[in-house]
């Protein structure tokens, strides 16, 4: 599949039983639910998705449950890895398995210098025929893929293909336009700026409160896409609270408990993790309550 690098990418959370086993059910019913509201491409096993805590089988297994459920839209699937080898060989596995891209974090447990870092996106980039989009969160992973950086694997690399842009710097969005023009898409990676990346040209965004508010989610960019800023910016500003919720070191919990509040999802989360408990869980919930409480209502 050609993947079109526009839109609403959502990085999906896992489904989990109580035991802290993939529900594969529950999966292929949340892929399926994403598929309909109108999501543009399936993102697995990425941080929201609890990679860390996934083996390479329960990765692929992912892969293959979103790839069924797609209807056409491109499945990524996500590399995180503390190996080259390691990361070569799940690469070439996803493609087998079906996926359509790979979304490539930096190496993890290791502070690589900024050519150990590009050497790592090349070598992957290099082992596999799929598109490659490279994930730069330098707030999360320490480790920040800049703009130079970016154009030397945009000259070596034809496979890598976009970036998601997660450096909370939203003139980012300007300076990979200004140094790369379209050689690169360009995604939003954190929630609470995706409006401003939008206006800035970004291309989508790798949206994580879209696990439970698909609609919204879409209304917010579509609309930006169009250029009907003060609409978009009325649904944003209702939804900024929430997207608040994405840029935490409980994002998993967090969206977790508002998909099983809308009934959507479970709270299930593998260890360590743990569900929200006490004064955290109740000013989370209040949060989401009070979100669901004005929640807009959309035309078509």
């Amino acid at each position: 599949m050609t993947v079109a690098w526009t839109g609403v990418f959502p990085a999906l959370t896992t489904c989990f039983t109580a035991e802290a086993e993939i529900d594969e059910a529950a999966m292929e019913r949340f892929c399926a639910w994403q598929i309909e509201a109108g999501i543009d491409g399936l993102i697995v096993a990425g941080s929201l998705g609890e990679g860390s805590t996934l083996s390479a089988e329960e990765k692929l297994s992912l892969v293959r449950i979103a790839r069924a459920a797609s209807r056409g839209r491109p499945v990524l699937m996500t590399l995180a890895e503390s190996a080259t080898r390691r990361a070569i060989e799940l690469a070439r596995r996803a493609e087998a398995a079906g996926a359509d891209g790979l979304m490539v974090l930096p190496p993890m447990m290791y502070h690589a210098s900024d050519d150990e870092a590009c050497c790592w996106f090349e070598e992957i980039a290099g082992a596999t025929g799929l598109p490659v989009m490279v994930y730069s969160n330098p707030v999360a992973y320490r480790i920040d893929v800049r703009v130079e950086m970016l154009a030397r694997l945009a000259e070596r690399c034809a496979n890598i293909v976009a970036v998601k842009e997660s450096s909370d710097d939203v003139r980012r969005v300007i300076a990979i336009r200004n140094a790369l023009g379209e050689r690169l898409a360009i995604f939003a990676g954190v929630d609470n700026l995706a409006l401003e990346s939008c206006v800035m040209g970004a291309d989508g965004w790798v949206a994580g409160l879209v696990d439970a508010f698909p609609h919204e989610t879409l209304a917010v960019w579509r609309l930006a896409r169009a250029g009907r800023i003060e609409k978009a910016l009325a649904i944003y500003r209702w939804f900024a609270p929430l997207l608040e919720l994405d840029v935490s070191p409980r994002l998993v919990q967090n969206i977790k408990l508002a998909q099983a509040m809308l009934g959507v999802g479970s709270e299930h989360v593998r260890p360590p993790r743990r569900p929200l408990e006490g004064a955290e869980r109740a000013r989370v919930t209040a949060v989401i309550e009070k979100a669901l409480a004005a929640r807009p209502q959309l035309a078509a």
